[in-house]
């Protein structure tokens, strides 16, 4: 049984689907899957050398064991066509019809799935995203090879509309859907693969680099779906009425999001915060952990997380603990007794202060007389530190544990408070 170069490339008709059948029943499909399986085999080799044996788990294009990865299906694609070309005409390429479908199903759902994990690691949609894909890739397979898909094709390619001055069929919306899906996915993982290198080593200019790959995200998903509607058939002169009712709603209900946007961009342009800032914003104090473009995530020593939006960045007063350098002065206050040296106890609890590891030497910690309390001479320490993102009450507490250590050894009282109670005596 012999199948033509036209056979081989089109859509199983209802009466080849007979023949195909015959076919596999045959002993040359033995020979066909054996090619296959060797184009498997080389296929998973040269991606094991071109990984490495030291391979990242996460990796979208080799996966965790190459086989779960978004190459294998794609490269053992590309030797199957290569093999089929080459024994076309000295087999029947009945075994090669059916996997070919297959492993293009097999790559278009990997690299959706794998892309999509990557671009939305904690969203819940991609687990839907990824079951729909999946179950379409497979019945356009099944539909492929049942020679089901020229028929549905065919019916499609009748449902037509006019869409303005466009005249398009329901079968130009579906590939154009399927085109605009692959499209952005592509979009979305040359834009990861450029942020992760943007950001890759970055410790100064990280703002910059964050601003750069948003960016370069934004220009990607914008002209992808500009050629996915070209590809659905759409005259692109109507996104100029669909940017005028865009400005309208920006003017009107969307002011608040463009204004977030809008911050967000002048944020990491401008530098004025910076991933690692310490910063107090509307009471709330912690470190920038995350600059998006609609907002900024803070994350308290506690370990609780606020969304900030950039307007309010923008707009209102910010303290940044951060912005110059990374240093931060702490003040502690301790009480002694009427009476006590001060010329002999300040500069001993300086100086026991100065020896923490935590505390700055320069500049170094002070100590003050800073009020004539009711029960005792008031103290106030101040002193640097460099690592304020370790923690603020360890560093306190570790330096009142040093003065009252210093004031135990000196001998010097701490008053408790003291009352005269005046008892009247009845005659």
């Amino acid at each position: 049984m012999s199948v033509s170069s036209a056979q081989v490339t089109h859509p199983i008709t209802p009466d080849e689907l007979l023949q195909l059948l015959d076919g596999l029943q045959q002993r040359s499909a033995l020979s066909e899957a054996g090619i296959i399986l060797g184009c498997l085999v080389l296929s998973w080799g040269l991606l094991r050398l071109w990984r490495g044996a030291q391979g990242d788990a996460h990796s979208v294009w080799f996966g965790r064991n190459i086989v779960d990865g978004v190459l294998f299906p794609v490269l053992a694609l590309l030797l199957a066509l290569a093999a089929r070309r080459a024994f076309l005409g000295i087999l029947p390429l009945t075994v090669f019809r059916l996997i070919i479908p297959v492993l293009a199903s097999l790559a278009v759902i990997r690299l959706t799935v794998k892309v999509l994990k990557v671009a939305f690691p904690s969203s819940q949609t991609v687990r839907v995203v990824e079951r729909t894909v999946s179950w379409l890739a497979w019945i356009v397979t099944v539909l492929w090879v049942t020679g089901v898909m020229p028929m549905v094709l065919s019916e499609l390619e009748d449902i037509t509309w006019k869409i303005g001055a466009t005249q398009v069929s329901l079968r130009n919306l579906i590939e154009g859907s399927l085109s605009a899906v692959l499209v952005l996915i592509l979009s979305l993982s040359l834009s990861s693969a450029i942020e992760t290198k943007l950001l890759k080593g970055a410790t100064d200019n990280l703002s910059l680099r964050k601003i750069a790959a948003n960016a370069i995200r934004a220009i990607l998903l914008t002209l992808g779906l500009i050629m996915a509607l070209s590809a659905a058939g759409i005259d692109l002169t109507a996104l100029s009425v669909l940017g005028g009712a865009v400005g309208v709603g920006l003017g009107f209900g969307l002011q608040k999001l463009a204004a977030n946007y809008v911050s967000g961009f002048v944020i990491l342009a401008e530098r004025s915060l910076r991933i690692g800032d310490l910063v107090k914003v509307d009471n709330f104090e912690g470190r920038i952990t995350d600059i998006n473009t609609r907002y900024t995530v803070l994350r308290s020593s506690s370990g609780r997380e606020s969304i900030v939006p950039n307007e309010l960045l923008i707009t209102q007063r910010v303290e940044n603990a951060s912005l110059a350098d990374n240093k931060l002065m702490l003040t502690t206050i301790v009480q002694v007794a009427y009476g006590t040296d001060l010329n002999l106890v300040m500069p001993r609890i300086k100086d026991d202060v100065a020896a923490l590891p935590r505390v700055v030497k320069d500049p170094g910690p002070s100590v003050h007389l800073s009020n004539f309390a009711a029960d005792g001479l008031e103290l106030t320490i101040a002193f640097w530190i460099m690592d304020p993102e370790n923690g603020q009450l360890g560093a306190r507490s570790a330096v009142n544990l040093t003065i009252l250590e210093t004031l135990n050894s000196m001998g010097v009282d701490i008053p408790f408070p003291q009352r005269v109670v005046h008892q009247a005596r009845v005659a």
